[in-house]
């Protein structure tokens, strides 16, 4: 079946693809600062012209039409060709996109050499301040959006320009409460063959400067790519706002509500009672996405090393932490929520309980929806006359607006070789082993689905958390008791509470057992953080308070006899 699929799909692109075609031609301009660049060229089609093209691109059937085409060496004066024959998304070639005016913007995402200390050679994406935002990523070469008349039929080049740079973007600045600082990092500079930071933004509490004598827990906020600390406020939400509305939540002004949060939070921070601790968010952006998944990797480098043993003991110097495991959380949700769990899975002694909500795929029987183990493909059930495609996402009521075919073509469609920024690419960067060529290991083919069991294994056996857990638990338990702590809606978005149902039915099961904790919320979506009595909507805006009654729990239950309890309560 997969092998009908990948033919049936080559002979679609070649059926479909007339060679009269139009097709687009992107000139790396006369002025360009570099002789030559690496990179992908991309290619945006949009009907709506409220925002550029470039900001419309996503993996639903709404999304923008994108093409893209990998250049090396590309020089001042040459071109880059996007006919019929080049990949694209949601239409999978030129000659699928009706006739028609459109909006056209081309995007060159720049690469750079990479010379590993293995000595193989990569071409990456460095982050340069964007979080690996292609879109916003200093350094790339953008088009500024012009209308165009497209002809599927047609035999016309229609040339796009490349007339902007992407400017680079401010540091953020230190304020009584927000203070920021950045490590070299040796052991991910050695792996990478260049200098490699690792940045933090952290909430120190109130009256901080007036209490030297004060050590501090130290909360882990694991996340996305943050250009500051975020959810802090120090004055009231901005009269003038105006309003943009929420379309997941459906909510007219959420950027208001969020202002409030933000607030909100700062009220409670600076109050009499509310005990001093400090909260950290980690930039970890690297070259294969926005953050590192906080882990060691065949192909990141020794992110989780570098974090758990340079970083934060950094961190907790400057900024008077308390500086032991018992004194150490970590929480976060998503892709945070991984990493909360994997970190305390992976440096059990170094830090004292893990809060994942919603956390991408624990048990990769259950990887969304995909059984990477038993499963031949992962984007069909596949029978002997028929298929059904994969989900890739869902409302609360199942509606879905996407398939994981269709994700992972836009990814392959934004970069090849894992390049594109996108989730299933990380997952394969961070999971899979380093091939050949330096760049990740497919754990399936990104064209039929087809998936690489030698890959599963490996998958498995590093990163897989359930299965080290039930691997390992002779060892771990004295370790982990009370330090688990899983939150996931029953109708997450991405079916993330699959592989938490299975992570529960082996936590149940344990001896000793595991003393923690794993809930779930009725029809709630992602990114549910436990919090029964409030909105996804407003819940994920307060992970920095809400956990802090467990947290202290925690403290006062296991902190060594003589541990400072009472410095940082001033």
């Amino acid at each position: 079946m997969a092998k009908r699929w990948a033919a049936g799909w080559a002979m679609l692109l070649a059926t479909t693809a007339p060679a009269s075609a139009d097709d687009f031609r992107v000139t790396l301009p006369a002025s360009a600062t570099a002789d030559q660049v690496d990179g992908r060229v991309l290619v945006i089609l949009t009907k709506d012209k409220q925002t550029e093209p470039r900001f419309q691109v996503r993996p639903d059937y709404v999304g923008a039409q994108v093409f893209g085409v990998t250049v090396d060496g590309l020089r001042r004066g040459q071109s880059a060709t996007v006919g019929a024959d080049v990949l694209g998304f949601p239409a999978l070639s030129t000659a699928q996109v009706p006739k028609g005016r459109y909006w056209a913007q081309p995007v060159l995402h720049r690469y750079d050499t990479y010379k590993l200390a293995n000595g193989r050679t990569v071409k990456l994406p460095a982050p340069r301040g964007a979080g690996q935002n292609w879109r916003l990523e200093p350094g790339n070469l953008v088009g500024t959006p012009r209308e165009i008349d497209f002809d599927p039929a047609g035999g016309a080049t229609i040339a796009l320009e490349l007339d902007r740079v992407n400017p680079p973007i401010a540091e953020p600045k230190d304020t009584e409460f927000v203070r920021h600082f950045k490590v070299r990092s040796e052991r991910l500079s050695q792996f990478w063959g260049r200098d490699i930071y690792i940045r933090g933004h952290v909430l120190v509490p109130r009256d901080f400067d007036r209490h030297p004598e004060a050590r501090y827990p130290l909360m882990i906020f694991h996340g996305h790519f943050p250009d500051d600390f975020g959810g802090f406020r120090t004055t009231p939400p901005d009269p003038n706002l105006k309003c943009e509305p929420s379309e997941r939540f459906g909510l007219p002004c959420y950027n208001r509500d969020e202002q409030q949060e933000a607030y909100d939070f700062y009220r409670k921070w600076v109050s009499d009672k509310f005990p001093r601790y400090l909260v950290v968010e980690i930039d970890h952006s690297n070259p294969y996405y926005d953050d590192s998944y906080a882990v060691n990797s065949a192909n990141l480098g020794p992110y989780g090393d570098a974090i758990t043993y340079d970083f934060i003991p950094e961190l907790e110097r400057r900024y008077r932490g308390l500086g032991a495991g018992w004194a150490r959380f970590l929480y976060g949700g998503s892709t945070g929520g991984w990493e909360a769990l994997g970190v305390q899975v992976k440096y059990p002694d170094q830090y004292n309980g893990a809060f994942a909500a919603c956390p991408d795929p624990i048990d990769f029987r259950q990887t969304m929806t995909v059984d990477i183990y038993r499963d031949a493909n992962a984007y069909r059930y596949e029978g002997p006359f028929g298929s059904v495609e994969h989900p890739g996402k869902r409302d609360w009521l199942g509606h879905v607006p996407y398939t994981i075919e269709q994700e992972n073509r836009l990814e392959l469609v934004l970069g090849d070789k894992s390049r594109s920024g996108g989730q299933w690419d990380i997952w394969e960067a961070v999971y899979s082993p380093q091939g050949a060529d330096g760049y990740p290991k497919r754990i399936w083919d990104k064209r039929t689905g087809v998936i690489d069991k030698e890959v599963a294994a490996y998958w498995r056996e590093h990163y897989d958390l359930r299965h080290i857990l039930q691997r390992d638990w002779k060892t771990l338990a004295p370790k982990l008791q009370g330090k688990i702590h899983i939150y996931v809606g029953d109708m997450d978005n991405f079916y993330l509470n699959n592989a938490v149902y299975l992570m529960e039915d082996f936590l149940k099961t344990t001896k000793p057992a595991y003393g923690g904790e794993v809930d779930y919320g009725d029809r709630r979506e992602h990114c549910w953080n436990g919090d029964h009595a409030t909105s996804n909507a407003i819940g994920r805006l307060r992970y920095n308070s809400f956990y802090l009654p467990k947290i202290l729990k925690r403290i006062e239950a296991s902190a060594p006899k003589g541990a400072d309890l009472t410095s940082w309560r001033y």
